[in-house]
């Protein structure tokens, strides 16, 4: 399949930043597909609006309710895939990340086009400690489950998927539907021998925000997901280490 590239945006309750994060996307060159993740009235308008707008450049997929980050990436995948795009950048609805960074990843993708393109922070003054400090337990946990370091940071919500190994592996795994998402399939993809690009972007905490982690419906997921990963770690050490070795 030849590189096509497409925009795909988890949305719950982001109606004050999605549309510069959409207006940034377009800027870039790139159609937007928005999952609309059960979020209340106010925010599915702006939603409504962002698609009347550019009827041709965004589509407006729905959650009757909310299922999950996730879930609405899987969602946003297999339109895409099904739409013709052989790859899917993953941004978050919030404001966080750099839109302007979007053409270097998809550059990154487009010479890598087997790769997952996995994000890593360069964080501005924003960020809170507790989340600077806390993320270095999942890093520990995700290169104690890849045997490697090659996935520089598990969480970043900006990223570009090859969507052919994504929707294989979902098709036979149930990925994490919440917070859980972005470190499991990234871990199982490594697995599953896609090499990765880690690409610094920048990252900010805006003021007016919207957080939807549960702290503790997402900590006892998350805690979940290591302990199964880690399992999983162990059936596959000899075959992770001898792919460490042959690279060496």
């Amino acid at each position: 399949m030849a590189f096509k590239a497409c925009v795909v945006i988890p949305v719950y309750d982001h109606g004050v930043a999605v549309g510069r994060v959409v207006e940034g996307a377009l800027a870039a060159g790139f159609p937007c597909v928005l999952v609309d993740d059960g979020s209340a009235p106010d925010c599915a308008s702006v939603l409504d609006g962002l698609a009347a707008a550019a009827p041709a450049q965004v589509t407006l997929l729905r959650h009757a309710k909310n299922l999950g980050k996730g879930a609405a990436m899987l969602t946003g995948f297999r339109h895409a895939a099904a739409a013709g795009f052989s790859h899917a950048v993953q941004i978050d609805a919030d404001g966080q990340h750099s839109t302007n960074d979007i053409t270097h990843f998809v550059a990154q993708a487009r010479a890598r086009p087997e790769a997952l393109i996995a994000g890593y922070p360069q964080y501005d003054d924003s960020v809170p400690a507790v989340r600077f400090y806390g993320r270095y337990l999942t890093h520990a946990w995700v290169w104690i489950n890849t045997l490697s370091l090659d996935i520089r940071d598990s969480m970043c919500g900006f990223r570009v998927y090859p969507l052919g190994p994504v929707l294989a592996l979902a098709a036979r795994h149930r990925l994490g539907a919440r917070m859980d998402f972005d470190t499991e399939v990234a871990v199982r993809l490594f697995w599953d021998g896609l090499p990765v690009v880690n690409v610094g972007t920048r990252v900010g905490y805006p003021t007016d925000g919207v957080s939807h982690f549960r702290m503790v419906r997402d900590n006892l997921l998350i805690s979940r997901m290591h302990t199964v990963l880690f399992f999983g770690m162990l059936r596959r050490a000899p075959k992770l280490l001898a792919r460490r070795w042959s690279a060496a």
